[in-house]
């Protein structure tokens, strides 16, 4: 099992990472899901995402998540192959958390180099939690 810290990682980067090792047979665990980043100024990401949620309904159409947990599981889903049985099963070894759960308090997190924000210092970026808050999520 493998615990990866999502504090300052970018989401797009950490979901690839994240993908390949699913594929491969590693069974993940993702902590601190509002702490990771999305890079770009922080109107275009709140009216992208506000995009995507209002697209559809729970009922008919795609339905997007609010909170940061499911939207960090959403992406990973989506460098999937997510309609064959081996990625249903990969996706199955994912488990993506707010904040830190109890169970894994102990673990020593990893934090990837190629997902980390350093590059971004001086870069517009927001953090997921502040985007699912901007949807209406409660988390």
């Amino acid at each position: 099992m493998v615990v990866i810290d999502g504090d300052g990682l970018i989401l797009g980067r950490l979901a690839s990472l994240t993908a390949k090792r699913l594929l491969a047979g590693e069974h993940i665990h993702i902590i601190n899901a509002e702490k990771v980043v999305i890079s770009g100024s922080k109107r275009h990401i709140l009216e992208h995402y506000l995009e995507k949620r209002s697209r559809g309904t729970k009922e008919k159409g795609p339905y997007y998540p609010r909170r940061p947990d499911n939207i960090v599981k959403r992406t990973v889903r989506g460098m999937l192959p997510y309609k064959r049985r081996r990625g249903r099963e990969a996706l199955s070894n994912l488990r993506v958390y707010v904040g830190v759960p109890r169970e894994l308090e102990n673990e020593s997190a990893e934090r990837p180099e190629e997902a980390r924000m350093e590059r971004l210092s001086t870069r517009k970026y927001v953090r997921l939690g502040e985007v699912s808050t901007f949807l209406g999520a409660r988390f």
